[in-house]
Parts: structure tokens; sequence; C-alpha cells
């Protein structure tokens, strides 16, 4: 099995001060950190996927502010690289498809921002390629959402979509058993 890791849309205006703050960023992020460095370490592919906002209206990841830049804790290397997207999908409109197919690759390691959009969207996108993918849970985060006139707390959300990602989709893990089963 030939893994990449695939860093979705951890990115400045999902952190504290940013347009469009997450439940917890700091935390998703330093998991998602852990493995970039065991792939660094491994020499694994690597590619970090940037939105960058085109939709008129947009409130975040605005081209050219900082808030859409890639936040420093998984900061790309010049050797690893960057798939813009302006859609949920990561796979739609860009050349991640075309980046896995150079490398061979068929399993994807996936953590990133935000549960209930990207990362869901991608996770069933990367099924539809025949990917095998795993979802590193504790290193993707959401946030609270409204649905009839109710509050959904982040926590709720992203169990939700990691539990109905988990089976049909992927094999959604924490970090740590990630990371234990590679070693």
């Amino acid at each position: 099995m030939r893994s990449a890791l695939i860093l979705i849309d951890i990115q400045n205006d999902y952190f504290k001060g940013g347009k469009s703050e997450l439940f917890n960023p700091e935390q998703a992020a330093k998991n998602a950190s852990e493995v970039l460095n065991i792939f660094r370490m491994k020499g694994l592919p690597i590619l970090h996927v940037q939105h960058i906002n085109t939709r008129l209206g947009a409130t975040f990841f605005i081209p050219e502010t900082s808030g859409v830049e890639i936040h420093q804790s998984v900061s790309p290397l010049p050797s690893e690289k960057i798939i813009i997207k302006h859609a949920p999908n990561s796979f739609f409109e860009t050349n991640l498809q075309k980046e896995l197919s150079k490398e061979k690759i068929n399993h994807l390691v996936i953590c990133g921002m935000m549960s209930h959009m990207c990362v869901d969207t991608t996770v069933r996108a990367a099924k539809d390629y025949q990917y095998e993918v795993t979802v590193l849970q504790d290193a993707c985060t959401t946030k609270d959402l409204s649905w009839d006139n109710h509050i959904i707390d982040a926590q709720t959300v992203h169990n939700t979509f990691m539990a109905s990602l988990s089976g049909m989709f992927a094999k959604v893990q924490t970090t740590k058993e990630y990371l234990i089963s590679v070693k």
C-alpha cells in the first residue's frame, strides 16, 4: 500500500482571531502536525489542500489575506505540493487526482478542517476514485451548526460525521492509533 497524507484547509481563518473560528483547531492542527512529521521522516508524499474562496459574498479564505494562508503548524516545505481548490471537494477541478496517480498512491491519510464540509466531501470523493482512506478524527475539527432553530454543538457535528464516514468510506482512527499502526 502506497500512502499519501492529505492536509485539508488547515488555514489561518479557522484559528483564533480568524474570520471563521472552529472548535479547538489548535489541538487538531497539533495532531495533524505529528502525522506530518512522520510522513516527512519517512519521505512519503504530502499534499496540502488550500481553499481560496472565489464565491461572491464569501467572508473567509479571501484571496491575498493572511486568513487564506496555511497555518504555521503545518506549513508546507518547498518540496511539498499545494493543491488549490475553490469548492469543498478537494478533487473537484483540481490536480489532486493527477498528483496522486503520478505517485501511484492507493491509500490516503486525511486530516483537516471542516469535518462536516471539506473533509466529508473529499473522503466520499476519494472512495469514488477507489482509494483506501484513513481519517484521523482528532486531527480534524468543525464548528457549531444551526438547524431548525437549534444549535448543534461542534463536538456532536464532528462525531456524527466521523460515524457516518467510518466503515463504508474510511477507517476512522485517532492520531495515536494511527501512529502506533505505522511504527
